[in-house]
């Protein structure tokens, strides 16, 4: 579909949070963009120039959708790109990235800590499926990443603060190593969101946002988005990805994450706020073995976080107790206000720990391998919050 023109491209992110995408309903004058469940459109008279895999006409779903359409406006906005593509899932949008950058003989360098798909897709499935070579590196060590990215790498993939050890890559630094090893490079921002960084502006070709988290902010709808300013490669996803492979959003998990949208950096404003407050109660409380945060002077990310995260440094929490798995999972289950269960980026606070007898866990700092907690702040009450926390720890001895 051919790309519109942001009118609000010079206004501040959160206007256009609230106008990009938005316009008036053509049938109705309605001030909201309504929900187009239809799986077909009519066609054009003149079928000799349609193309049946192409996304330049709204045909069947699966090549498009006016919802979609419209949250990619948005979402090309918020990063200050010149195009995205939203897909049905984050990990569909790191799937379609990969899948259509990469083929047999590549060679990809990847984080050693990162989300257990990437993890899944690169240390066992493109390698044993496609004979791309994958090579796992800690991304938060600028020599190790040298020594890595060779001549002939094809892509680098990043992640930061990364999934779930809260680990900060220099992304600037990153992609100058790349681009004069002649790789991509792509970046998963899902735990900073555009809000508090810009990959793009620091030399990615790619980012990647699971949409479903921060943007969304409900816990409610699933999506992620590819954002780049290649519009050539950008076509070859859409062509390859979403429709030969069928990754697209349904209209109404894109209806949803448009209308979450609108807030999303009213709410992710109060969250860089409290989980600043939060990291630096944690990391005073007796107990509490260690504080992975980018906002905290004592982290060893933090120059790096400060210099490249404008607004704030996210909404997720790694800590840890001195408590077997057990305990700390009955920690989680103790506490009344914050949530227990996956995920991160709704408007609850979600609690999660990483057990010790996880297969990546020896990839992590020593550190992370014993009383591993994952924490995801929400929109409650900071005080409420630190509350509830402080009981759940004192429960249980701590």
């Amino acid at each position: 579909m051919a790309k519109k023109e942001n009118k609000f491209k010079n206004y501040d992110i959160t206007t256009q949070a609230v106008h990009t995408g938005t316009d008036y309903d053509e049938g109705t004058g309605a001030v909201r963009r309504p929900l187009h469940m239809a799986n077909s459109y009519k066609l054009p008279d003149d079928l000799s120039t349609v193309n049946y895999s192409s996304t330049d006409l709204l045909m069947y779903s699966r090549n498009g959708n006016p919802n979609q359409h419209w949250l990619e406006e948005k979402i090309a906005a918020l990063y200050n790109a010149d195009d995205a593509i939203v897909l049905a899932s984050g990990v569909a949008a790191l799937h379609a990235l990969f899948w259509t950058l990469l083929k047999s003989g590549d060679r990809v360098v990847y984080p050693n800590v990162s989300y257990m798909a990437v993890y899944r897709m690169f240390h066992e499935l493109f390698n044993k499926k496609f004979n791309v070579e994958t090579v796992m590196v800690d991304m938060t060590d600028l020599e190790a990443v040298k020594k890595a990215v060779t001549p002939g790498t094809k892509l680098v993939h990043i992640e930061t603060p990364d999934n779930p050890t809260l680990g900060v890559t220099d992304i600037e630094a990153v992609a100058k190593i790349a681009h004069e090893n002649g790789a991509i490079l792509s970046v998963d921002n899902t735990f900073a969101s555009p809000l508090n960084q810009q990959p793009l502006e620091l030399g990615a070709d790619f980012v990647v946002d699971a949409l479903t988290k921060f943007i969304n902010g409900h816990g409610d709808a699933q999506g992620g988005a590819i954002i780049s300013n290649d519009l050539k490669t950008m076509d070859r996803i859409r062509y390859e990805a979403q429709v030969n492979v069928g990754s697209v959003i349904s209209p109404f998990n894109a209806w949803q994450i448009f209308r979450g949208s609108v807030t999303f950096p009213l709410r992710m404003q109060r969250i860089n706020e409290s989980a600043q407050k939060i990291a630096e109660w944690l990391e005073r409380r007796e107990n509490v073995t260690f504080v992975s945060y980018p906002g905290l002077k004592s982290n060893s990310g933090y120059e790096v976080a400060k210099r490249q995260m404008k607004n704030g440094y996210g909404g997720v929490i790694s800590f840890g107790v001195n408590a077997d798995d057990k305990t700390v999972e009955r920690i989680c289950a103790e506490l009344k206000v914050v949530t227990f269960a996956v995920s991160l980026g709704h408007d609850e606070s979600l609690i999660f720990p990483q057990p010790s007898y996880d297969e990546r866990i020896n990839l992590y700092p020593e550190k992370f391998r014993n009383g591993f907690i994952r924490f995801s702040v929400g929109l409650e009450d900071v005080n409420d919050i630190i509350a509830d926390l402080n009981q759940a720890l004192l429960a249980l001895g701590l």
